[in-house]
């Protein structure tokens, strides 16, 4: 019977906004992970039979088949493929759990899954503000869930996530500290640079130099310097933009095939797509659908919470991981080991792949047999992917 299995995985650094990738086109910077995923592996582009590649604001320059244009950049030949994904935030989680099906039902042999985001180029919400685009959700769902008025807004939906579990300022504000604390650590020891392709960016002054380590990690931040943000969302509310994740730059791609497949070429796989799964929640509070996504997961893979050595769960807002903490009964020190996207960063198409890159080359550091990847999606959704070590 096919399985799929991971290879490899990469990822660039992770810009901020208006840093260090503002100046690179999505596609190009799509294009510099696919050439370092293939350059490290000795792969050849022709036997690609896809580039699965999530991107979740398909408008401007991300407007196109990224994953397409994203394999011409690179300079692959005109008989690879490609298609772009969107599942909100999970868009290339998604284009994993596609790859790997495939692979699995014998349609792909091998596959490229990744993703990318450039929000500096594009930002959130840029395909609102085209005349006329009007709301994506449409008038019927408007009144299912707003009768009386009112719309999707997922600072809102944290702030009454906050609420429901009574989360304090300072409970969330601790937990964004933590994140970049996690992370500076990760960076300092190293523990990002076999994940990292370096990217090589050229300054307002016209001199190069090499981008290579996330820059949204904030070192030497305090409880009182938070506690000082505004809330936006809310008046005298909880969440804050030091309690959220980062708008971003950045873009990750893994290498998909069959263990035997994997084992012609001379590649020895990291991991193995254990189980796949989706759930829905309430597109209101819509950043619930990693604990129920979780525990579907475990279901349907027969494991316990307490089989998983590692969680990459998104922070899209401080209050979506501490709520999957209660819900999910979970060690907190075993969440987002090495910082989550409060420090690291959230370019959402690319955080998916980006968060599964983190998550297997720490499982392969740490002889970690099973780890667990799940992130929240507009609409109520998430998906969540159960990953064992080979």
């Amino acid at each position: 019977m096919r399985d799929a299995v991971i290879v490899d995985a990469v990822r660039t650094p992770v810009g901020r906004r208006g840093g260090s990738l503002a100046a690179i086109h999505p596609v190009d910077l799509s294009a510099h992970v696919l050439t370092a995923l293939a350059e490290r592996n000795g792969l050849a582009p022709s036997s690609v039979d896809d580039v699965v590649w999530g991107t979740v604001s398909q408008v401007g320059e991300q407007s196109g088949v990224v994953g397409r244009f994203a394999a011409l950049a690179a300079g692959w030949p005109e008989s690879v493929p490609g298609v772009s994904v969107s599942r909100a935030c999970g868009s290339s989680q998604q284009s994993v759990h596609f790859a790997a099906g495939l692979v699995i039902a014998g349609q792909y042999d091998i596959a490229v899954a990744g993703g990318v985001e450039s929000m500096s180029r594009v930002p959130m919400g840029a395909a609102r503000s085209v005349p006329g685009a009007g709301q994506p959700y449409g008038p019927l769902v408007r009144s299912r869930y707003f009768p009386e008025g009112g719309q999707f807004d997922q600072g809102v939906g944290a702030e009454l996530i906050a609420a429901r579990y009574g989360f304090t300022r300072t409970e969330l504000d601790q937990h964004a500290l933590d994140s970049h604390e996690r992370a500076a650590k990760a960076a300092d020891e190293g523990r990002f640079t076999a994940q990292i392709t370096p990217v090589d960016v050229t300054g307002t002054d016209g001199a190069t130099r090499v981008f290579d380590t996330d820059e949204g990690i904030r070192r030497g931040s305090t409880l009182e310097k938070l506690a000082g943000l505004k809330t936006p969302f809310k008046e005298d509310g909880v969440v804050s933009a030091g309690n959220s994740s980062q708008i971003s730059d950045g873009a990750s791609a893994l290498l998909i095939t069959t263990s035997e497949i994997a084992h012609r070429n001379g590649w020895t796989p990291i991991a193995r797509v254990h189980t796949a799964v989706l759930a829905g929640a309430d597109p209101v509070t819509m950043a619930l659908g990693p604990a129920p996504a979780t525990a579907k997961a475990l279901k349907r893979s027969g494991l316990s919470i307490g089989d998983i050595g590692a969680f990459e769960i998104n922070e899209a807002f401080a209050p979506v991981t501490l709520a999957w903490l209660k819900e999910t009964g979970a060690d907190y020190t075993l969440m987002n080991p090495l910082g989550g996207a409060m420090a690291i960063g959230h370019p959402l198409g690319g955080s998916g792949a980006r968060l599964m890159t983190t998550l297997v080359h720490h499982m392969r550091d740490n002889n970690i047999r099973y780890g667990l990847q799940a992130m929240c999606e507009a609409g109520g959704m998430a998906n969540a992917t159960i990953l064992e070590l080979l």
